[in-house]
């Protein structure tokens, strides 16, 4: 523990009285600071003017991230016939309709990624309360529910991240380890910072994007100049 409580002290040292900082410089520092046994996750969190208790400012949405997320994704698929071929011969880890529905309400829920196609949904809605509080739930709004499997499937593989609001208005997500070169940062960070500035609903008012902060996994946070992360 001893150690641990260095590395902390260490990391706050370092980051104390700094903020909005450009994002080159804000990478920078999150990477310098990733000392753990492992290659921590680079995450992003968006503070943004909205109240997502009201349908007209939800923000969701997906976003492919130019150098992936570093991530091995597993991906569960529901379909039959063909479509189930077709998604074992994209990459997906598991795929099934009722016996996969078995594993899960067994809770057996060994994927990160859920992809339906519409015929199965009837299935699927059963597990709607399992997978939905895990953000699990195939929604065709953000393409997880899809006759177009192998697209879905390597996308899930490929670095797409999907988002969603919180409650508190704030949206989170990993956009890549701290092994990633700083560009590479840059670039998925921008990515996703774009994604969900595009993502803004028709009921927002006032300021949509308050505040852009990036950590690693066991580290502090930093905010970032907003202008900086939008690439304006």
């Amino acid at each position: 523990m001893a150690n641990v409580g260095k590395r902390t002290r260490a990391a706050r040292a370092a980051f104390d009285g700094k903020e909005n900082l450009k994002l080159g410089e804000a990478v920078a520092l999150v990477k310098a600071n990733a000392t753990a046994k492992f290659d921590e996750t680079v995450e992003v969190a968006l503070n943004l003017g909205v109240d997502p208790r009201h349908a007209d400012q939800m923000v969701r949405g997906t976003v492919n991230l130019p150098n992936g997320t570093g991530k091995t994704v597993r991906v569960a698929v529901f379909a039959r016939g063909a479509k189930a071929e077709e998604a074992k011969k994209a990459g997906a880890d598991i795929v099934g309709a009722e016996d996969l529905m078995e594993a899960i309400q067994g809770g057996k829920i060994d994927f990160d990624r859920c992809i339906a196609t519409p015929d199965l949904m009837p299935i699927v809605g059963r597990l709607g309360k399992i997978l939905g509080p895990r953000n699990l739930m195939p929604n065709p709004k953000i393409g997880t529910v899809t006759m177009d499997v192998k697209g879905a499937v390597e996308a899930a593989k490929g670095g797409q991240v999907q988002f969603k609001v919180e409650k508190a208005g704030v949206i989170h997500a990993g956009v890549g380890k701290a092994s990633f070169g700083v560009a590479q940062l840059e670039e998925n960070i921008r990515a996703f910072v774009d994604a969900v500035s595009r993502a803004k609903p028709a009921g927002a008012k006032g300021t949509y994007m308050k505040k852009v902060s990036i950590s690693s996994t066991m580290g502090p946070g930093v905010s970032v100049d907003l202008a900086s992360a939008t690439g304006n």
